[in-house]
Parts: C-alpha cells; structure tokens; sequence
C-alpha cells in the first residue's frame, strides 16, 4: 500500500490545503453570470451521493487539506445536506469548515449549519433594489435573503460576510449601498471581479467591473485601512475605520493570485478541476463506485492530479470567446 504524502504539493511548490466541493448543480436562482436561462439539471446517478462527497471530503483531509467549502448550485437545497455537514464538521483534520449560499434557504436552516460545525458563511447578495436582484437572480426574492441573513447573525457564525459581483450599467451604481448595508449589518462583504467563463452569448468585457476602479471610489467614500487577514482564499481587505467591516475583494484579472493558489475544486459530478479557469481534471465518481470499500485509488488519483494543477488561469477579456465554457453552476461557486 502507498503512504499517503502528508500534503498535497503541485509541480510548482504550492501546496493544496483548501478544497471547494459542490453537492449540487441545482439551485433555486437563476443568475446571469453563473447559469444559463434555459439550464438543464443533471440527473441524480450523475451527481455524487452524500456518502461518496464525505469519502472525497476525507481522502482530501488525510492528505493534508485542512479547509473545506460546501458549495453548489445552492448547496441548501440538496435534501440532507445538513448530514454531510456534519460529517465534515467532525473530522479531527478540518480546521475550517465554510460554505456559500445564495442565502434563499438561511432562514430555516442557518442554526443546524452553525451547529454542524460551519464556522463561516458567504452569502452572495448582487443588489439591495429588489426589482433588480430578481433581474439578475431571473427568480429571487430579496425579502427572503434579507431574512436569511438576519437568521445567520442570530445563529452566531465567527464570520459573516457578503459576496458581491459588479456589472457595468447593471449594478455598478450601488458599490456604496452594499457597504454601508454591510456596515451596518456589522457583517464583512467582498467584490468578486465577474469571471469569462460561460456562455460566449455574454460579452464580460462591457461589463466587467475591475476591482482596482472599485477599490477607489470605496477610498473616495470611506475610511480605508490596509488588512493583514488572510482567510485561506485568494481576497486582499481592508478595513473600514471605526467599524466592525472589512471590505475583500477577489481580483482574477486586475490582480491575478494565481502564485499562491492553494485550493482545487470538486464538481457534483466527481471531477476534480485543478484550476477554476482551465479545462484540466481527475474523474473521481468512476473511481469512488469502481472502489465502493477501499479509498487507496481515490486517495492515489488525487496525489496524481498535483501533477496537471496548472501554472494559472491566464483569463483574457480581450478573448473572443470565455477562457472555458462551463457555468459556475457546473464547476460550483
């Protein structure tokens, strides 16, 4: 039997510590900038059983990973995954166990994911006009967000924070709004910079917002001060001055953090993507069902895939065509 490396390090010295599983490519929205209109949900033998997600979940912690994020789709609207939650939540080796949510379903679950073991939330939160958000959701309810973060705040998660993605001539305008929402929420919020990946019916380069324009209009506005937090993912923050927030924000293109990656991600269909923006990854679902009582192949497989974890994502807006063409729904949030 091969001994298991104590950490999982690429081909060019970076080690793997962080994983991002999606359990489902289902969700209750539909927005814009990470699923098609007219999307098609697998089918349930294609997707991962729970049971198979906390074998992945455990051959990666015995190999070193330390934090893990459930993702999806809506991770919340897979029946019992409050279950595996808690399977995770109690693995000696997971120092950090996260998720992100549209936030539909925290008004009803956010105390059994606190109790789980989910030490942090994301909650992703585009706009705070309500006609707006079910523009870019196509069916949300802002009402009902609003309500969930207010649940996670009364469950008393270590962190709370917003994620937000700009788009020009979209809801560019309320950079300002969501901060002081978050200010006084006394919640952290970060800027996600959009992504070219998807569909080639979208033009991200008219819509792209780069962080670097964001950050400023922010130091226009508010009391900004260079942050030392280091979450585990690839945000720079800020605090703002005399408050309880701090403003991340994740920049793919105007600062590409490809140096220090340290995660890989895991669709609901098993495959291991090594890189968000590449096309380079492990099957793992045949292996898992080939090996029903014995983990060695998948454990094997993933010290494997260190070998083809890309240099970087090397997006280009400029591209004629998104670098890869898979919705966000499909490679998980």
């Amino acid at each position: 039997m091969q001994t298991s490396p104590k950490n999982l390090i690429d081909a060019f010295g970076r080690q793997v510590d962080y994983i991002r599983l999606s359990i489902t490519d289902r969700c209750d929205f539909r927005c814009t900038y990470c699923m098609g209109e007219d999307v098609s949900f697998l089918p349930r033998d294609e997707v991962l059983s729970l049971e198979e997600c906390a074998r992945i979940v455990k051959a990666f912690v015995s190999l070193g990973v330390s934090k893990v994020r459930i993702t999806g789709g809506e991770p919340l609207v897979r029946k019992n995954a409050i279950w595996l939650f808690e399977e995770i939540g109690q693995l000696a080796g997971v120092r950090e166990l996260v998720t992100t949510t549209n936030g539909s379903q925290l008004e009803h679950q956010a105390q059994a994911l606190k109790a789980s073991g989910v030490k942090r939330i994301n909650i992703s939160l585009d706009s705070l006009n309500p006609e707006r958000f079910r523009n870019i959701t196509r069916v949300g309810d802002l009402d009902k967000v609003l309500r969930g973060i207010a649940a996670a705040k009364q469950s008393g998660f270590e962190n709370i924070k917003l994620n937000s993605v700009l788009m020009r001539g979209i809801n560019d305008d309320e950079i300002l709004d969501l901060v002081r929402f978050a200010i006084v929420q006394e919640i952290d919020i970060s800027f996600i910079e959009e992504m070219p990946i998807g569909s080639v019916d979208h033009a991200r380069d008219s819509s792209f917002v780069s962080n670097i324009e964001t950050l400023a209009t922010l130091q226009q506005n508010f009391p900004l001060i260079s942050s030392a937090l280091n979450t585990g993912g690839p945000a720079r923050y800020w605090q703002v001055a005399e408050t309880h927030t701090k403003i991340g924000f994740i920049s793919p293109h105007s600062h590409n953090f490809c140096e220090a990656c340290n995660r890989v991600r895991i669709t609901c269909k098993g495959e291991l993507y090594l890189c968000l923006g590449q096309d380079d990854k492990i099957e793992l679902m045949p292996i898992l069902r080939a090996n029903p009582n014995d983990d060695e192949p998948l454990i094997n497989a993933i010290i494997d895939s260190m070998k083809i974890k890309p240099k970087g994502h090397d997006f280009d807006l400029q591209r004629a065509a998104p670098a890869v063409i898979r919705f966000m729904s499909h490679t998980g949030g």
